[in-house]
């Protein structure tokens, strides 16, 4: 079994930075081969923010969040980051974390397996 827990969301104005943690705790025979972020804005769908392989660190992001977001994850700690900058309202969302523990698609929500609780970001113009 895997838990997540996301932390570090809250309200920022536009151009602000956030960074969101996730802690995944592992019990029993459980790996991981992928984590990644997704979020979900009011009255729309869920969609996928950035993905990372845990072996190998390869990373792939949405169009909406490239040369802004960064994903990263330390391994040691088992804790996944997200470096939001230059935030905009349009990002403005619960953000999830999810973990896979199986080899797919690393941005399709189908491939997750667990999720955590969701934080919210709230950007301002």
């Amino acid at each position: 079994q895997v838990q997540l827990v996301e932390s570090g969301g809250g309200s920022v104005q536009a151009g602000g930075a956030l960074r969101l943690s996730c802690s995944a705790s592992l019990s029993g025979h459980s790996s991981l081969v992928s984590m990644a972020w997704f979020r979900q804005a009011p009255g729309k769908e869920r969609e996928v923010v950035a993905g990372i392989y845990i072996g190998g660190g390869r990373t792939k992001y949405a169009d909406s969040v490239k040369d802004r977001f960064t994903i990263s994850l330390d391994n040691a700690k088992g804790t996944l980051f997200l470096q939001m900058n230059i935030l905009k309202p349009e990002d403005t969302a619960i953000y999830y974390c999810a973990a896979s523990p199986d080899f797919g698609n690393l941005l399709d929500p189908v491939n997750y397996k667990y999720w955590g609780q969701g934080t919210q970001v709230t950007v301002s113009s």
